[in-house]
């Protein structure tokens, strides 16, 4: 008599492979780990939206190499609580929380003076923060806010603080874009999205906006030591989503989200590739790339045109009031 186990340890043991199964292809369809082991001890870096999600987990993987590390967040109490978090993880007891809120010209300008008042160098930019699909709202200056925050917002830090990347070169610029800008059009009679707006499109725009603007900085860097490339963190489930009510439903929660879980990157997957991008010393001249997993990858056809990204940048310079402020 043949001896057969219980049709309990049967199907405990199904599920428990299947469950492995899922976890290596989570694993694997989150992208490259940067394997070395490189440190940036007494490096300063920026990172914007850094209280959470891909933000937090970078600052996190940054702070664990040595670096000196300010958040720059528009919400004091949760960058708080994600700094005391950082802290006790890492031992590094060099991570600030800075207020800086990129819908608020006038915060971003606070926080890059007193961002210099404090520190001698900035070796790393990682324009992490964004927004997605939200309502049509306006930012304090009355630009839509996703153009606003994702694009405008860190023009206008970038270039507050260039003279500083300047100083500390080499030193690296991090713009996170996204693959949606393959779908993505710069509507010049309606870039503030005034006479109709979509969401969608709206996004779209503000990520192709991300990719002219390191196109043409990149051009503006060359021979300052200072590099600046995009990066697609690919599709991370943080809090970016929280205005697509269908990820946020019941039936996305029972139906939707089981089955595609193991394709959504976590926050730390989500990560890797700025991480790469912050460490890796072999890209310490490449500048003006776009790069998903690891890897560079070509961008759409849109996002290579020169004429559009000097326009681009013109109106960006105007809307920042930039010469002014400079």
């Amino acid at each position: 008599m043949v001896w057969s186990p219980p049709k309990k340890v049967v199907y405990l043991s199904a599920a428990a492979t299947c469950a492995s199964l899922a976890c290596l292809m989570k694993d694997y369809t989150g992208g490259r780990r940067y394997e070395g082991s490189h440190r940036i001890d007494k490096k300063v870096v920026i990172i914007t939206g850094s209280n959470t999600g891909i933000g937090k987990e970078t600052a996190f993987e940054l702070a664990k190499r040595g670096a000196h590390v300010v958040m720059a967040c528009r919400d004091a109490r949760k960058c708080e609580v994600a700094r005391q978090d950082i802290v006790l993880r890492t031992k590094n007891k060099y991570v600030y929380c800075r207020i800086c809120d990129l819908a608020s010209q006038e915060s971003i300008i606070q926080f890059a003076e007193r961002f210099k008042s404090e520190h001698q160098r900035l070796d790393i930019l990682i324009n992490n923060a964004g927004i997605m699909r939200c309502p049509h709202t306006k930012t304090k200056e009355g630009i839509e806010m996703q153009l606003g925050v994702n694009h405008m917002g860190h023009f206008l830090l970038t270039n507050l603080l260039v003279d500083k990347l300047k100083a500390s070169a080499p030193s690296r610029i991090i713009n996170v874009s996204s693959v949606a800008h393959h779908k993505g059009k710069i509507h010049k009679e309606d870039l503030n999205s005034d006479k109709h707006y979509d969401k969608a499109e709206a996004y779209y725009q503000s990520k192709l906006a991300n990719l002219l603007f390191t196109r043409e900085l990149a051009r503006r860097l060359q021979g300052t030591g200072v590099t600046v490339n995009a990066v697609h963190p690919g599709i991370v489930d943080t809090e970016i989503v929280r205005h697509m009510s269908f990820f946020n439903s019941t039936l996305s929660a029972i139906f939707l989200k089981p089955f595609i879980w193991m394709f959504i990157k976590s926050p730390g997957q989500g990560a890797r590739t700025t991480v790469y991008m912050a460490l890796e010393e072999s890209l310490k001249d490449v500048s003006g790339k776009y790069f998903n997993n690891c890897t560079e990858e070509e961008v759409a056809p849109q996002a290579k045109d020169d004429i559009m990204a000097q326009w681009l940048w013109a109106v960006s310079e105007k809307w920042t009031r930039l010469d002014t402020i400079k």
